[in-house]
């Protein structure tokens, strides 16, 4: 039995250190690595025996096996990939960043003919062609019926073996090659610097027929990894999807399936289903899944799910959103935010690429440009499928937005893609207030020279139907989109208009709005207008109630525009109700605005009160009824006044109501 000592090189050393104490930052990763390397020795063997080549005992099973012994404190992880001779465990393991797998691609990228067929392209989601736009570059499918070949192997680089040492106090290795020389040898380091080198013979390979077996004696301070609930975590968490079972003492690990590598038609919705569920610990079925497979401009599978519950992204779960991302089936970031807008965080999903580029520790990525090809090629294969989905199937349109929605009015930052995103927008509105509208239904219904799209900000629906402005509009039949989340507003204003269309409040119409539309049959008479001989009277009323609520508003006067109540509130910079309270939460400013009172003189309650105030402008009664007036345009405006003090004149009111009432039944 001959054996040698081998000394690193001096950067080498320096290297190894590197690797082991500051590149990586989770000791875990060790065993990710360490499967992915043996994966790749069974998928060399697999891809010489799919090529005809032969291969030392043919009849092994293709596995990873894993096991422990706490008394020693050994963890050992062993494969029947294509092992190692000794010259290549001394170019594999003494050497770092010289990567047998790259080397092995290499020769078989040699071997491949120079000239390649032309792909097909095309926008694909589901097996569908889209169209693919002229500015785009175009989107190749991915064929599920080629044959799994070399392109598999996972690593690249060389190093992932030696983050062992982040948790051993020394590694053996022993391997058997596939081919040629079945002499096995024994590779043995403490990560400092050096290692040895052995041949063994007969017995001493201890039933080790081909490949490779690493024995990890743990450091003191990693005896974790011995703990087989520890080991399952990991390998379920990071190497769960690897084309190999994985044994640990016994049982295998790894039992779910990588289905987005599945061709589409073979995959039934009860597999989808189920792996939803085992994805998102999600038992509600998914609304609707998007499958596809791309080969350009990058290569990667994608299987994503619109959840049939409701996420909750913006509160407590906030950071918890996006794809995994995978390469080559080896998780590489939980939740990964880069491959999303924050628009289709609701998404849940799996990207698996082929040809991301990765730091030497797989922990951080290289190359943003690849990240954003993949992530533009995602989010129009989305656009398509919503696309697709709210001309064909608008029930279950509906539904998805009932759910998510809220996200994708988010899309309005989007200047890409906001052109796409308008015509998936759905609201509420006064033509249809039980059933979604999108704006080009609006479009539709819009009257004859209706230049604006008109809407109502409200934080619901109830209070938004009891805004003073919507009565003229609905006086008129002109129709009405109803905002009711706080995002909605802000994004019509930045989005600006639709289809030449601007989006405009109903606060901000001017009295000539809607005169050229003649009153809808059903609507209410209105009032005579005020004489000529009134006016003395409600410029008294309005300086009256000016002093009445003093420094509570910036001023009092006649509104100009049509309005449906005694009164309103409007912001005296011309900001709509509903935007400047989005404004002042965003900056946290407290305490109710002083705004413009405008009142409606052709109600009738102001008129009762323009009489009441010529008869007496110091009348308690007065008094009373204008704070009763203010009180209530604050609270249509989203504001309480003194909650106190207004049930108190509400009561005295009542008191009041109930004399005259009962006095004049007895009169009669």
């Amino acid at each position: 039995m001959a054996e040698s000592t081998h000394q690193f090189h001096a950067e080498t050393c320096k290297l190894l250190h590197i690797l082991t104490h500051s590149l990586y930052t989770n000791h875990e990763i060790f065993l990710r690595e360490l499967l992915s390397n043996a994966s790749d020795a069974l998928e060399k063997v697999r891809f010489l025996q799919s090529t005809g080549g032969e291969v030392r005992d043919a009849d092994l099973p293709l596995e990873i096996s894993i096991t422990t012994d706490k008394d020693a404190h050994v963890l050992t992880i062993a494969d029947t990939g294509i092992g190692m001779s000794e010259q290549e465990m001394i170019d594999n393991l003494g050497t770092i960043a010289h990567s047998g797998s790259e080397q092995f691609l290499r020769a078989r990228e040699a071997e491949k003919p120079k000239a390649e067929p032309e792909a097909k392209t095309g926008e694909i989601v589901n097996g569908e062609e889209g169209e693919s736009k002229p500015e785009e570059e175009p989107i190749v499918e991915h064929d599920d019926s080629v044959p799994s070949d070399a392109s598999q192997i996972i690593g690249r680089f060389g190093i992932g073996f030696y983050s062992v040492f982040m948790v051993a106090e020394r590694v053996e290795v022993t391997s058997v090659p596939a081919q040629g020389d079945a002499t096995p040898h024994v590779w043995t380091s403490d990560g400092t610097g050096s290692y040895t080198l052995r041949s063994l013979e007969g017995a001493e390979a201890e039933g080790l027929k081909r490949g490779t077996r690493i024995k990890i004696f743990l450091r003191d301070d990693a005896h974790e990894y011995q703990e087989k609930y520890r080991l399952e975590g990991v390998i379920r968490k990071h190497s769960n999807f690897l084309p190999f079972a994985i044994q640990l003492d016994g049982s295998r690990v790894n039992t779910t399936a990588a289905l987005w590598r599945e061709p589409k038609f073979s995959i039934t919705k009860e597999q989808y289903n189920d792996f939803y569920k085992y994805l998102t610990y999600d038992q509600t079925a998914p609304l609707d899944v998007i499958h596809f497979s791309v080969d350009a401009p990058v290569q990667f599978n994608c299987l994503l799910y619109i959840p049939g519950t409701a996420v909750d992204i913006f509160d407590e779960r906030k950071d918890e959103w996006g794809p995994d991302l995978y390469v080559r089936r080896v998780l590489i970031d939980h939740q990964n935010k880069d491959l999303l807008p924050h628009w289709f965080a609701f998404m849940k999903g799996v990207v698996d690429t082929e040809d991301l580029p990765l730091n030497i520790s797989r922990e951080t990525l290289q190359e943003n440009v690849v990240m954003r090809k993949i992530s533009q090629t995602i989010v129009r294969q989305l656009l398509t499928h919503f696309e697709r989905m709210a001309k064909n199937d608008p029930e279950k349109y509906e539904s998805v937005w009932k759910l998510h929605g809220k996200y994708i009015k988010f899309g309005f930052d989007s200047f890409q893609f906001r052109d796409r995103l308008l015509p998936l927008l759905r609201y509420y509105t006064t033509a249809a207030e039980d059933k979604y509208s999108s704006l080009d239904d609006y479009v539709s219904r819009m009257k004859a020279d209706q230049k604006e799209i008109w809407y109502v900000a409200a934080s619901s629906m109830e209070a938004a139907k009891v805004n003073p402005h919507l009565g003229q509009f609905k006086r008129k039949g002109v129709e009405v989109l109803f905002l009711t989340d706080p995002v909605d507003e802000f994004s019509l204003e930045s989005l600006m208009e639709y289809q030449k269309h601007p989006f405009k409040s109903i606060e901000q119409a001017d009295a000539k709005a809607l005169e050229a539309y003649p009153d809808i049959e059903d609507a209410e008479p209105r009032p005579e207008p005020l004489k000529e001989e009134d006016k003395p009277g409600i410029d008294a009323l309005l300086a009256a109630i000016k002093k009445i609520l003093g420094d509570q508003v910036k001023d009092v006067r006649l509104s100009e525009k049509p309005i449906d109540a005694p009164a309103c509130l409007v912001s005296p910079d011309g900001v709509s109700s509903s935007m400047e309270k989005l404004m002042r939460a965003m900056q946290k400013t407290e305490g109710i605005p002083k705004k413009i009172l405008e009142i409606n003189p052709d109600h009738a309650l102001v008129r009762s009160l323009m009489q009441m105030c010529q008869a007496d402008a110091e009348d308690e009664t007065l008094k009373d009824m204008v704070s009763s007036l203010f009180d209530s345009t604050l609270l249509l405006d989203g504001y309480m006044n003194d909650p106190y003090a207004m049930a108190e004149r509400s009561m005295r009111l009542l008191r009041q109501a109930a004399g005259w009432y009962t006095g004049l039944r007895k009169q009669q």
